[in-house]
């Protein structure tokens, strides 16, 4: 059975999944984000991984840090992942992770995102501009929403509306 630190992480796993489909209902910001993405350098396929594992790690970081859980990530307020998306340390986003992860895809992406940190450079510049992406992402999200503070549990509600995922957190088919 999967602990409750296992369980968060793959709560924020799905928003980090669910996330840019939800932004992209107005097509043309993935387009925008693709054009944004071959300036710097990054292949697409390679680019949008790492934002979703970007605001995995985000939530994730802020949830450790509200000592929130799996069920409670709902609440999480999309302003605090943004924040943290940008204002947290590359070492702070990657801190009270889980020794195993369920899906290897989860596990590839946050090797990627800490060869990225490590390495420094040009890869240290890239984690900045698509945290940066990141950030847009949550903004245009809060921004679309009628609610005054959008949380986590909106991007979940919105994507289930959308039929990209199910309503209980679990990876998309």
């Amino acid at each position: 059975m999967a602990s409750d630190h296992d369980l968060l992480w793959r709560r924020c796993a799905h928003l980090g999944r669910v996330l840019l489909p939800v932004v992209d209902q107005e097509a043309w910001r993935q387009a925008r984000r693709h054009e944004h993405l071959g300036v710097w350098g990054i292949s697409i396929m390679e680019g949008e991984r790492l934002i979703e594992v970007f605001a995995a790690l985000a939530a994730h970081a802020v949830a450790i840090d509200a000592s929130v859980s799996a069920a409670e990530l709902d609440v999480l307020p999309l302003s605090a992942v943004a924040d943290a998306a940008t204002g947290k340390c590359d070492f702070e986003l990657l801190a009270g992770l889980p020794d195993t992860f369920a899906d290897g895809r989860d596990e590839l992406a946050v090797k990627v995102f800490r060869l990225y940190a490590y390495r420094g450079g040009q890869y240290s510049l890239h984690l900045v501009r698509l945290g940066t992406e990141l950030r847009r992402a949550l903004i245009v999200l809060a921004e679309r929403s009628r609610m005054p503070s959008p949380s986590c549990g909106h991007v979940f509600f919105w994507a289930a509306a959308a039929g990209l995922s199910s309503d209980h957190g679990d990876r998309m088919s």
